[in-house]
């Protein structure tokens, strides 16, 4: 059986600048993927090396990324993009530990109703396959010098990012308390539930609580219902002392949020989903035109503009869905919008927007 080894940095370069004067980056891209998969011009990739049921309808991929990816950070998310039935789908993804000394990383994904891109990766995503990576983005992470007392909170899929702060805290010992109280459906739901465990019992300064809201506790480090003032007071008695990290769902960002901004030295929150939007009268429909384009169309105001260009047939860049990652970001020559998140109206003539998040109020002139 043959083995490809891969090329030395300087042999890779000379390549390059040999290649750059006779091919553009795409054909070389093709002709050296047929000696590695991952081996591009500058173009970040990641290789599929493993794929690991995590908990009910979640997986762990392990990912080889190729030297173009920069690296990220604990708690940080990457959009990877996938071929899936001829369509280039993009989506955000958290690191659930750091990168490894290898350069590996590991994601950990749930599946979502209706989702293509996760359905693609739990169902038929295979070791070998490459995906495109983005950059790392997101600042739902560690100082560079930890101190003081910490509390994670996590709903559902919320435990990728904190799981990857968690295990950055447990490699450098432990070094300051920290309580996770992590949220889930159902105990089979619960993804890292046996290594959290094994952490407790390791280190004297780690505490996890598992909520369920649709089980009964069966143990002694579960409880049942969702997040309120009763359960955090219970389980963290000391909670005006610590710094809260919150990630998960919008509506359990919103209920953290109201819970501790006013009774926390430092809360950070990160939802991946949207939150419940305010109540607005935004109704009918406005005219976006898409400057680049020359496009005139109806969209309706209320929907997020990318969902609304989407179902026009269009296919803005975009990653998170969430407001985080900025793809989705455009240029706005002209109108009114409405940030869905807050409710806010943004009346400035020039400004950037992101689509993800961002409604028409009036007729709208995009950069697109």
């Amino acid at each position: 059986m043959s083995t490809v080894h891969p090329l030395s940095k300087p042999r890779r370069s000379r390549l390059r600048r040999l290649a750059g004067r006779f091919v553009a980056p795409p054909v070389f891209d093709f002709w050296v993927q047929r000696l590695h998969p991952t081996w591009s011009w500058e173009r970040p990739l990641a290789r599929v090396v493993g794929h690991t049921p995590a908990a009910a309808n979640a997986v762990t991929l392990a990912l080889k990324p190729n030297r173009h990816w920069a690296g990220a950070l604990p708690g940080q998310h990457v959009n990877l993009t996938a071929d899936i039935d001829g369509v280039r789908i993009t989506r955000s993804y958290s690191l659930d530990a750091p990168v490894g000394d290898d350069g590996r990383i590991t994601i950990t994904i749930k599946g979502v109703d209706g989702g293509r891109m996760s359905r693609h990766l739990l169902d038929a995503a295979r070791r070998g396959d490459v995906l495109d990576i983005g950059p790392a983005f997101g600042d739902l992470v560690l100082p560079e010098t930890t101190t003081g007392p910490w509390l994670f909170l996590a709903g559902g899929s919320g435990i990728t990012p904190l799981m990857a702060l968690v295990r950055q805290l447990a490699g450098q010992g432990m070094p300051v308390p920290v309580t996770l109280v992590y949220w889930a459906r159902t105990r089979a739901e619960l993804c890292f539930a046996d290594e959290l465990r094994a952490l407790t019992a390791r280190h004297a300064g780690f505490n996890v609580h598992f909520a369920l809201t649709r089980e009964a506790p069966g143990a002694i480090d579960e409880a049942a219902g969702r997040i309120d003032a009763t359960m955090l007071d219970a389980l963290v008695p000391d909670i005006a002392t610590r710094r809260v990290f919150a990630c998960g769902p919008g509506g359990f960002v919103a209920a953290a949020t109201a819970l501790l901004e006013d009774r926390v030295p430092l809360l950070r929150t990160e939802a991946f989903t949207p939150a419940p939007r305010p109540q607005t009268d935004d109704s009918g429909m406005v005219e976006v035109r898409l400057a680049r384009s020359g496009r005139a169309l109806q969209l309706p105001r209320g929907v997020p503009l990318l969902q609304a260009l989407e179902a026009e047939g269009l296919k803005p860049k975009s990653g998170c869905r969430m407001g985080i990652c900025n793809t989705c970001a455009c240029g706005k020559a002209a109108g009114a919008t409405r940030d869905l998140r807050t409710g806010t109206a943004n009346t400035e003539a020039t400004t950037a927007l992101k689509l993800c998040i961002s409604s028409a109020v009036s007729d709208l002139v995009l950069d697109l």
